[in-house]
């Protein structure tokens, strides 16, 4: 791999800007193979970890007895927790070189505002995934589980890797959601966006909030859908009140001077 210096180089012949995209591609590639690499660890030690894993995601429903029916079915569910486990205890690493890998493009200010966001960025998804594990999950598991327009008419018996499924899609879902107001504060101080553009698309905005709801919530119930749509609308006032308080000021405009008399 050339050194830095020579992979950024700008060069006005076409030779050298293939040489800066053959350097970008290289350095993408050792940055995919890195957080490969350090995945591949993390899902290593979260394997001797994933009966806690299990027990954690069973407690959101009472008296629950999951079975298997496949021979390799509990093998395979095991290592797709351990895998889970692995991504997120790797997720701060993955998160540092994507953003060493996109750096160079952004403008010193810019590189400021998103090395300051990214505390701000792990704190909001775990608090996505603790709202989604303590506030949704029971009565979105209830319904699911025991249905009351079906009542009486069989006995759940769910499948592991149905229930780690759907727990582990809503847990990163609600999760993602939460990350609203920082990219919403992040290109207001970039200048993608305006705050007043923001608050003037409110409507739309409730819209599509519904509409995530609805396919983040393994659920047919409005009252679980209100659940996840409530505290997206909630984050996207969130993220107006920020840009209003921290986004970058419009330069002021220079009026023309007037022609001399």
């Amino acid at each position: 791999m050339p050194p830095p210096e020579e992979r950024h180089q700008d060069s006005d012949s076409g030779e050298g800007k293939e040489l800066t995209l053959i350097g970008h591609l290289q350095e993408l590639r050792w940055l995919i193979i890195r957080s490969l690499v350090v995945i591949a660890i993390a899902t290593g030690v979260s394997f001797f970890f994933a009966d806690e894993v299990f027990v954690i995601l069973k407690s959101r429903v009472q008296d629950l007895d999951l079975v298997y029916i496949e021979v390799t079915e509990l093998l395979g569910v095991y290592m797709r927790v351990s895998l889970m486990g692995g991504i997120v205890l790797s997720l701060p690493y993955v998160v540092y070189e994507g953003v060493m890998f996109v750096s160079p493009a952004l403008r010193r200010r810019e590189k400021l505002y998103l090395y300051l966001l990214l505390p701000g960025i792990a704190l909001f998804f775990i608090g996505g995934a603790v709202f989604a594990y303590y506030v949704l999950l029971p009565p979105a598991l209830k319904f699911l589980i025991h249905p009351p327009f079906a009542a009486g008419i069989a006995r759940p018996e769910i499948r592991i890797g149905n229930y780690v499924s759907v727990v582990s899609k809503l847990l990163f879902g609600v999760g993602l959601t939460f990350e609203t107001p920082i990219v919403i504060l992040f290109l207001s101080k970039i200048g993608v966006v305006r705050p007043d553009t923001l608050a003037r698309q409110r409507k739309w905005a409730v819209l599509f909030a519904f509409i995530l709801a609805a396919i983040i919530t393994p659920t047919f119930d409005p009252v679980n859908q209100t659940l996840v749509a409530a505290p997206i609308i909630v984050l996207y006032e969130l993220g107006i009140w920020l840009s209003r308080l921290f986004a970058r000021r419009p330069a002021p405009e220079v009026s023309p001077e007037q022609p001399a008399a």
